[in-house]
């Protein structure tokens, strides 16, 4: 178990955990769109067909049931269509394996592979999410800032709830956006993809003790309602294209529901399925 998991202390009965790109912060788009597809195409030269290899890797991580997929995983999916529909893809399947295999989808976790194998893809995703980091990293502040109702929101979850920030993406990242505005200081645990996967964080944070029935996953991507029904815990869905009114919706009925144990059952079915229908479209 990481160090901040060890030190993390239960507070509150109540344990809300909450994603970050695309959910709480506005950027998952801008990351994609200006980002991680033209990070891949350069990385494996690619612009005789950029326009169809990006619109299918915003397709694949932002607008289908894939969202918010890992970056590795999206990659993978990406890099298998390219290799089938337009170019072959140098070592494609140590990489492919290092994806369904390995314990972390960190680049971490890359780098020591690519010492054990000195494969020429794993070599190139590791130089595109480099790449990618140093490219999030170039994007202006007004570019990551915060859904309208979230910092309404958090206050609100606060006074009855621990807040954990559970994310697959790169931790400078979290930190630099959620400190940047303001929400940092309504956190009390950041675990991001270099601890593990956000089951893994979730199963972590309910041995300090919490009751499943007490614990609320929010999210945007079915890889958020999978972490929680993993766990057996709740799941409230930030919708894509409708993020203002979920975090209205959220704060208003949601956390009330919660907290008086009138969630699970008809209300988390119903938004449940209002979330795969948005995605389904």
């Amino acid at each position: 178990m990481s160090n901040i998991l060890e030190k993390f202390i239960k507070n509150k009965d109540f344990l809300i955990c909450i994603d970050s790109d695309g959910c709480e912060i506005d950027t998952m788009d801008i990351k994609h769109i200006k980002c991680f597809g033209p990070c891949m195409i350069t990385e494996w030269n690619l612009e005789k067909w950029r326009k169809t290899i990006l619109d299918s890797w915003n397709e694949v991580n932002l607008y289908t049931l894939t969202r918010g997929i890992n970056r590795f995983k999206g990659l993978a999916v990406a890099l298998t269509e390219i290799n089938d529909k337009y170019i072959k893809i140098e070592g494609l399947d140590e990489f492919l394996k290092w994806t369904e295999e390995t314990l972390e989808l960190s680049n971490e976790s890359l780098e020591a592979e690519l010492e054990k194998t000195n494969n020429i893809c794993i070599k190139r995703a590791l130089e595109w999410s480099k790449a990618v980091n140093k490219s999030i990293d170039l994007l202006s502040d007004d570019e990551k800032c915060p859904f309208e109702g979230v910092k309404e929101a958090i206050i609100a979850a606060k006074k009855i709830a621990d807040i954990a920030i559970v994310s697959s993406a790169n931790e400078k990242a979290v930190l630099d956006e959620w400190s940047h505005n303001g929400l940092l200081e309504n956190v009390d645990i950041v675990l991001t993809q270099n601890i593990g996967s956000k089951a893994y964080c979730i199963s972590k944070l309910i041995e300090k003790g919490y009751d499943r029935t007490k614990v609320l996953m929010v999210g945007d991507a079915l890889g958020d309602l999978k972490a929680a029904e993993s766990n057996e815990v709740l799941y409230y869905p930030i919708m894509v294209k409708k993020e203002k009114d979920s975090w209205e919706r959220f704060t208003k009925e949601a956390l009330e529901k919660f907290i008086g144990d009138l969630y699970i059952g008809e209300y988390q079915e119903k938004v449940i399925n209002e979330f795969r229908l948005n995605l389904s479209k």
